[in-house]
């Protein structure tokens, strides 16, 4: 990962403790820590945020909090704001994606960042918007504008976060290695064997061509040992079932006949 500091994230008069919470937990869940809150409507701090954030308490215990945009940027050498409603200012609009390029390229720089989001009620107001240097609109369905508070932080964090670790995590845990050639070759015999016995292989003469499509079909899958086990026994089990159908029906064939005596 990058060491470019990630930009701070701005609530300007959040309403609901459990929203402020709610974008705690997305900011860590895609490494941004640093949380300003501009004039929160039922003060600070409140409990139910810490509840709503379910374990990412760090945004929440260093929220640094203003009562004014001014002041909550003033350190902020480029800020982004987030609104999706358009407004008499000529800034420069970006999606989420495009503004997280450019947030990194400035942070990477040395410069410090923000991304300033509006309250659930109304959003950004313009007079916000002008302390800005570009807005943020995240290409939703027009025919439904509405976006939660939290949801909205979470695209612009998730795409921060695609800037510096585009890749994804490593496996849960390492999986077996394939099974061997012998392994594989004992799977198609075993198979081909049963199906040779059940009449499968029709014509005759296409006989090759249907076991090299088998194969194929089989070795493409990249079984493991015990999964190649697993098979051969479902071969096995399928097969003895047969067998047990032919001797029922030899049974009725036998009794019929002795009937008929």
């Amino acid at each position: 990962m990058s060491a470019a500091p990630p930009p701070c994230v701005i609530l300007n008069a959040p309403q609901l403790a459990e929203n402020i919470g709610a974008c705690a937990r997305v900011m860590a869940n895609f490494g941004l820590s640093e949380l300003r809150l501009v004039n929160p409507r039922d003060g600070w701090p409140q409990e139910r945020a810490w509840a709503s954030a379910s374990g990412a308490n760090w945004p929440l215990d260093d929220a640094v909090v203003k009562t004014r945009v001014e002041d909550a940027i003033a350190d902020l050498q480029l800020v982004f704001a987030t609104t999706a409603r358009p407004r008499e200012l000529t800034l420069p609009v970006m999606t989420p994606r495009e503004a997280a390029a450019e947030l990194a390229r400035a942070s990477a720089a040395g410069l410090r960042t923000g991304l300033l989001f509006g309250g659930e009620r109304a959003g950004l107001e313009t007079a916000d918007i002008a302390l800005c240097q570009a807005v943020v609109t995240i290409p939703i369905d027009p025919r439904f504008r509405s976006l939660n508070l939290a949801q909205a932080v979470a695209l612009n964090a998730y795409e921060w976060r695609m800037t510096q670790a585009a890749v994804p995590p490593p496996a849960f845990r390492d999986g077996a290695p394939p099974a061997d050639g012998a392994a594989m070759l004992g799977l198609y015999e075993h198979l081909e064997r049963e199906l040779e016995a059940a009449g499968f292989f029709h014509p005759p003469e296409k006989t090759p061509s249907m076991v090299q499509n088998l194969r194929a079909a089989l070795a493409r899958a990249r079984f493991t040992d015990q999964e190649v086990r697993t098979l051969r026994g479902v071969v096995t089990a399928l097969s003895r079932g047969r067998g047990r159908v032919l001797e029922k029906l030899a049974r009725q064939k036998a009794a019929r006949t002795e009937n008929q005596g």
